[in-house]
């Protein structure tokens, strides 16, 4: 009995999760309501609560999973990509970083929204953030590659390209050439992070 409990338990959480990220793509962040996701959730405020302590918590969450959704498929993983520098495989991982745009699309504009009025989930962007940026240090000092003091400024030049192109891509698409944008975007990370 224990575990079925448990089980509806994950899946009330799950479903307050999904709502949660429905509503924040329709009405946005900042108009979305506790009561708007329970009720979308077919619960009440007090179950909202049982599973989550705000809003701002629910939506920490969801910038886990996008993350989680990020990195999941990194095979081999980022730091490995940049430690090789091959330019075939900075090309792939940048392209899946591309395929990935329109899943986690509701996940970062949601988090951008947050972060506007809530200072943690601005912390968690930027720890997010800086995680991406440490793979790519962690990668060219693994490969003995640029001096100590310009892998950092290197790996948020690169990191910062993709971020800004992303958010591009989120609020308009691929009004730009997909395969031109990831090829230059490839000629960009080689520059700055192979020899």
């Amino acid at each position: 009995m224990a575990s079925l409990r448990a089980a509806q338990k994950q899946m009330t959480r799950q479903l307050l999760l999904d709502r949660g990220l429905e509503l924040f793509e329709e009405k946005g962040y900042p108009a979305t309501t506790v009561d708007d996701i329970a009720a979308a959730a077919g619960t009440t405020r007090a179950t909202f609560y049982l599973h989550f302590p705000s809003k701002a918590d629910l939506m920490r969450s969801l910038v886990e999973t996008s993350n989680v959704l990020l990195i999941g498929p990194d095979n081999p993983p980022l730091p490995e990509v940049i430690e090789r520098g091959d330019r075939a495989q900075i090309k792939i991982w940048l392209g899946r970083k591309f395929d990935q745009w329109k899943e986690i699309r509701p996940y970062v504009m949601a988090a951008h929204q947050a972060a506007a009025s809530e200072p943690d989930i601005q912390t968690a962007l930027d720890q997010w953030f800086e995680g991406v940026i440490t793979e790519i240090v962690d990668g060219l000092t693994r490969a003995n590659r640029f001096t100590p003091e310009s892998r950092r400024i290197r790996g948020t030049l690169a990191f910062g390209q993709l971020e800004f192109f992303s958010r591009r891509w989120f609020a308009h698409g691929w009004s730009l050439d997909r395969e031109a944008s990831l090829e230059l975007m490839t000629d960009s990370w080689c520059g700055l992070l192979t020899d």
